[in-house]
This record gives C-alpha cells, sequence and structure tokens, in this order.
C-alpha cells in the first residue's frame, strides 16, 4: 500500500506555457463577451443603441450596421463619430472610407461627467484598502505581507477595469492626450482632372485590399472597426462607383471580411435614404448584406444642420424628440432567436432626441397629453412680454 503526502504538488506545468496562457487571455479594451451567447462585443459609443442590438449590450464582432436616413440631416453622421471617437479611446484602429482627414476634427470629446465617474471609481478600492489593512495578514495565517505589494496590485486590478462605452460632448473635441488608437481615411472619388491607369481598382475594391492587408498583417489581439459614411451619395463618390454591382461586390466583399475575422473586424454604414428609398431593390440587397438594418425618420419641423445645444440651454429643450427610431433587423445568432432585452423595442415606437451631454438618445416614442403644448407656448409668450 503506498502512501502520498498531502498537498504535494505532483505535476508542475511549464512556466513558458503559462504565461503564454495569461498573455492570450489578456482582456482586450473596449470588448467584453455578450450576455447572451458569450460572443466578444464592442461599443458603439452610444448606450441606448448597445441596449437594443438584440441583447448582447453592444455591436458583437464580426458583425456590421446600417444606419438609413431620411431628409438632409446628419444624425447618422453623429453615431458613426460616436462610433469612431469609442474607437480611438479604446485603442482600435478605424478605417473611414470616403471622408477628408478633417473629419479626424469633428470626433466629440470625453465629457466631464465620464471623467469624474472614472476618478470616483478608483477612490473606493483605496478607502476600502486602508480600512482592512489590519486583518490583511490573518490571510496568510498571521504571517506580515508587504504592503507596497498590495498597493501595486490593487492599482493594477482598478487599471484593467476600463470603461465600456464612454459619455461625449459635443460642444468638445477629442484630445490627442485621450487617443489611443489609430484612424486612417481612403479616398471614395479620384482626383478630378487627373488620368487613371488601366489596372487602377475602384475605391471599393482597393479599400477592401487595404482592410484585408491590415488585419492579415496586424496583431490578434486588434480590434478594427471600419466606418463608411453616406454610403454612394453623390457628393463623395464618382458616377462609376455608384453602379449597383460595384456596390453590391463591396459589401458582398466586407461581409466575408467579417465572417473571416469574427473576433477583429466590425463595420457601421450611412445610407441617405432620400437618394435611395427602400421600396428599390439596390437598398433592399443592400440591407439583406447587412446584420442589422436601423432607420432614422427626422421630423419636418427640426432645423437643418443645426449645432449642438450649449450648455445655457435648458433640459426640455435639450431633451425633445427629433425623430423616428425603426429597427428593421438586429442580429441574432443562435436557435433561441436571441432578440432584444429592451421590451418595448418589438411592442413599441421608438424615437431618438440629440442633446449635448446625453449625446444621441434613443428611447420609447409617446405623445404628450392633450392641452399641454398649448400651455407651454402660452407660459413662454408670457414670459417674452414680461421682458423689457
Amino acid at each position: 500500500m503506498s502512501f502520498r503526502k498531502r498537498n504535494a504538488v505532483i505535476s508542475s506545468a511549464n512556466p513558458s506555457q503559462s504565461t503564454s496562457s495569461k498573455i492570450d487571455n489578456a482582456p482586450i479594451p473596449g470588448v467584453r463577451p455578450s450576455p447572451v451567447d458569450g460572443r466578444p462585443a464592442t461599443s458603439t459609443g452610444t448606450i441606448s443603441l448597445d441596449s437594443l442590438l438584440a441583447g448582447h449590450a453592444g455591436l458583437p464582432l464580426g458583425t456590421s450596421l446600417l444606419i438609413g436616413e431620411h431628409g438632409t440631416t446628419d444624425f447618422a453622421g453623429v453615431l458613426l463619430r460616436y462610433y469612431a471617437a469609442e474607437g480611438m479611446i479604446q485603442g482600435h484602429q478605424v478605417h473611414v472610407l470616403g471622408m477628408h482627414e478633417s473629419w479626424r476634427h469633428e470626433l466629440p470629446g470625453l465629457s466631464t461627467d465620464d471623467k469624474k465617474s472614472s476618478s470616483k471609481s478608483e477612490s473606493p478600492t483605496d478607502d476600502k484598502m486602508k480600512i482592512a489593512w489590519r486583518y490583511e495578514s490573518l490571510a496568510s495565517g498571521g504571517a506580515p505581507r508587504d504592503r507596497n505589494a498590495v498597493q501595486r496590485q490593487s492599482s493594477s486590478t482598478t487599471g484593467t477595469n476600463s470603461i465600456f462605452c464612454h459619455s461625449f460632448d459635443l460642444t468638445k473635441k477629442l484630445g490627442p492626450t485621450d487617443v489611443k488608437g489609430q484612424i486612417g481615411f481612403h479616398p471614395s472619388a479620384s482626383v478630378p482632372g487627373a488620368p487613371l491607369p488601366k489596372d487602377a481598382l475602384s475605391p471599393f475594391k482597393q479599400f477592401i485590399k487595404d482592410i484585408a492587408y491590415k488585419l492579415a498583417n496586424s496583431p490578434a489581439s486588434w480590434i478594427h472597426r471600419v466606418i463608411v459614411p453616406g454610403l454612394i451619395s453623390p457628393t463623395s463618390y464618382s458616377s462609376s462607383s455608384i453602379r449597383p454591382e460595384e456596390v453590391l461586390q463591396f459589401l458582398h466583399a466586407l461581409r466575408g471580411l467579417l465572417r473571416q475575422y469574427p473576433t477583429r473586424l466590425t463595420a457601421v454604414t450611412s445610407l441617405p435614404l432620400s437618394l435611395y428609398p427602400r421600396t428599390t431593390g439596390l437598398t433592399r440587397w443592400m440591407e439583406l448584406l447587412s446584420d442589422g438594418v436601423f432607420e432614422l425618420i427626422p421630423f419636418q419641423n427640426t432645423a437643418v444642420h443645426v449645432p449642438p445645444p450649449s450648455s445655457k440651454s435648458s433640459s426640455k429643450s435639450d431633451e425633445q424628440t427629433q425623430g423616428l427610431v425603426k429597427v428593421h433587423t438586429l442580429p441574432i445568432f443562435h436557435e433561441k432567436g436571441g432578440g432584444s432585452s429592451e421590451s418595448y423595442v418589438a411592442h413599441g415606437d421608438l424615437s431618438f432626441s440629440l442633446s449635448r451631454s446625453k449625446g444621441l438618445v434613443i428611447k420609447p416614442f409617446y405623445l404628450s397629453p392633450v392641452g399641454e403644448d398649448e400651455q407651454e407656448q402660452k407660459k413662454s409668450e408670457s414670459k417674452k412680454s414680461m421682458e423689457f
């Protein structure tokens, strides 16, 4: 009969293998598992939009969104700028098609509330460590421990708990100190008057070629974001690029890259529905080649290209409903159906409002009680009449 000492280590793993496994399992900034099926998801930069994406609390990696907008407003462009700013802060690689490098200076900056919340999240851990300092020797059997080592460990744990979705301020610009990622711009049209060589690729094919090269030659921990504002808009694309075969081949190739790199790539595209309505066959095929489809319908009384409200504006004017939102398609991955965690997505109408501090907020749409608007107008008129 053989005896073996208790708590004896039979075999120890290779230290090189253990270190490599820790590196592989290191958390990627701006990425967390989906609560539905554990797929990695990243934030779109808009909290209300993240909550609508089939219960994944973010945009799952390897998927794409198509945001159509009616009229001449640019609310879809605001969502794209939030999406790009979130990627720049998280250290992701951002690729933009069809915009000039000046678009970089239009990205919104971090709000002061977001910076205060990040500083407050670090302070409670320090207070807790100071209170429980006298009890830390009990865990090691009464042996004293190094206090500096404990402080270094606590600071490392707080550093890993990064923010998943930041809050932005439209009146501020994204500062260079907050930027951790890189952004690249790809032209969508050739220089007017310059002759094109015979072997020159179209802007769509050249863009797909560049993205595929960067994905193949970048580390596996790098996250890439593709942004296509105003797809096939006449102001950004030439007449040869607007052909249906060019557009559908581009979306099909982009979908192939998303399926080839399901843990490293996401894409968001905007489409002017006033030029390409949903009743046309081209738009329907574009929606079929996208994983999620949203439609923004601004109200007609909304002013065109209105700057964001200033800090002096009231909260009621900031939260004023500016349009409707229709959800046509959501990313669904499993047999159970998934669906959105918000019940009003399937049972009610959605609206959106744009404010300085809260950004673009998607919320349930409801009509105000009868007579409430008239009372507010009378109050505002009476105040104006009393002013001298």
